[in-house]
């Protein structure tokens, strides 16, 4: 049975002074779902997710949120509405612990950043939902560490915390793997996997391995264009998307 789709590009269109850093791209984020834009270096895949999270204007196209067009939509007001893209709100204060960090988006989701002055019953509300997310994130034993100290897989995990945090309806992950040990990729992958239990996420990846065993839908950008979409068996099998990644004669 087919899902509902949550986000929806048409013709999506991103240029650089005459360069086409996005051309054309037609997605769909069926709700749910984990799903990765992938693509070898200079695909457009961080130019496209800057364009979904707003942090860029298209050129032409639009973007649909459940439905609504949020194309002209600002940032702020598109995580209002339920997605939040990961680095959005990591690490901002990297002399906080670890727990204090998850706290401060805690009570970014209740309407107050900066609560200091609630009672101290309320702030221990939030230090209790707040351990919950560490330990979901096995950060538990860091808790009492500033995020400055953390190893960087257990950064990204800070990271996702914070993010989930925010309660959102679609989590948006870039390169949420990028730059980590073997074990830290299993763990970053199994945690955005629990994540994705009861919300969407989209996610950006370089590497194909990653997502095999982690995402539902696949879609492979080369130059700016879709090269592939599907799940992983379809793509990795599709010769276009070999080429691009390994190069001619290596199927």
């Amino acid at each position: 049975m087919q899902r509902e789709t949550i986000l929806e590009t048409e013709d999506l269109t991103k240029e650089f002074a005459g360069f086409v850093a996005v051309n054309g791209v037609n997605l769909k984020v069926e709700r749910g779902t984990i799903h990765a834009l992938i693509g070898p270096n200079g695909a457009g895949k961080t130019t496209c997710f800057n364009l979904l999270t707003k942090f860029l204007t298209p050129t032409r196209g639009t973007i649909k949120y459940k439905g609504a067009d949020i194309t002209s939509t600002a940032a702020a007001d598109v995580a209002q509405l339920g997605i939040v893209r990961s680095f959005q709100i990591s690490a901002v204060f990297p002399h906080l612990t670890v727990l204090e960090n998850v706290r401060i988006a805690l009570q970014k989701k209740r309407g107050a950043s900066f609560d200091f002055w609630r009672s101290a019953s309320v702030l221990k509300e939030f230090n209790a939902r707040a351990m919950e997310l560490i330990t979901d994130v096995g950060l538990a034993s860091f808790s009492h560490w500033t995020a400055v100290e953390l190893p960087y897989g257990r950064k990204r995990a800070l990271e996702i915390a914070t993010t989930l945090a925010l309660d959102p309806e679609m989590m948006l992950l870039d390169e949420p793997t990028a730059g980590m040990a073997h074990e830290d990729i299993d763990r970053i992958a199994a945690l955005i996997k629990r994540a994705a239990a009861s919300r969407t996420v989209l996610m950006v990846e370089h590497n194909l391995s990653v997502v095999e065993n982690l995402c539902d839908r696949i879609t492979v950008l080369t130059r700016g264009r879709v090269l592939a979409e599907g799940d992983y068996k379809t793509v990795s099998a599709n010769p276009e998307v070999r080429e691009a990644y390994m190069g001619v004669g290596h199927a």
